[in-house]
């Protein structure tokens, strides 16, 4: 569990073990695992609330950053990062279709987009609501779904954005996986 009272019903640590083999940046920096960790909670408190499918969520808070080469623009990422999903197929519990989504929702999270299914948006706006971290602030029109434009939610996530906050969750993987903090 986290402050938030979400845990990772889905992502283990040994998934995250295996994604962290392979990624490039500092495994605390600015897209590592504090923020796939916020992205996770803020995602699953979205899907509790418009019943976006929590399996795609959780996968797309640890697959949508983790092939960025660097902490700064860095086209194709997304691309990459659904490369990578595609690549665990058979350690993910998704569906075909399941999969397609957190391919897509990958993909297109840097895009600006606003349209799409319910999980793809809650994908988006838990993403795009821990652009604070990054002297970024979350434009509502943004934001896809009405939770993530509610302002108590916003508040919330936006607040441990800011804060830096370490979701239990990570805490968890750090543990497990005996990564560097650095």
């Amino acid at each position: 569990m986290d402050g938030g009272g979400v845990s990772c019903l889905f992502v283990d640590a040994g998934l995250v073990a295996s994604i962290l083999e392979g990624y490039a940046l500092p495994v605390l920096g600015l897209h590592g695992v504090s923020h796939w960790g916020r992205v996770l909670s803020v995602g699953r408190r979205i899907a509790d609330l418009n019943g976006a499918d929590p399996a795609v969520v959780e996968y797309f808070a640890v697959f949508h950053d983790s092939r960025r080469m660097n902490e700064g623009v860095d086209y194709g990422h997304g691309a990459r990062g659904a490369e990578l999903a595609e690549a665990f197929r058979s350690r993910l519990r998704l569906s075909d279709d399941q999969l397609a989504t957190l391919m897509h929702a990958c993909r297109h999270h840097t895009d600006g987009t606003t349209e799409g299914d319910p999980t793809v948006r809650t994908c988006w706006d838990a993403d795009r609501l821990d652009l604070l971290r990054v002297g970024i602030r979350p434009s509502r029109s943004l934001l896809c779904t009405a939770a993530g434009k509610s302002e108590e939610l916003r508040d919330w996530a936006m607040r441990r954005s800011v804060e830096g906050h370490v979701p239990g969750c990570v805490r968890e993987w750090l543990r497990a996986t005996h990564a560097p903090r650095g």
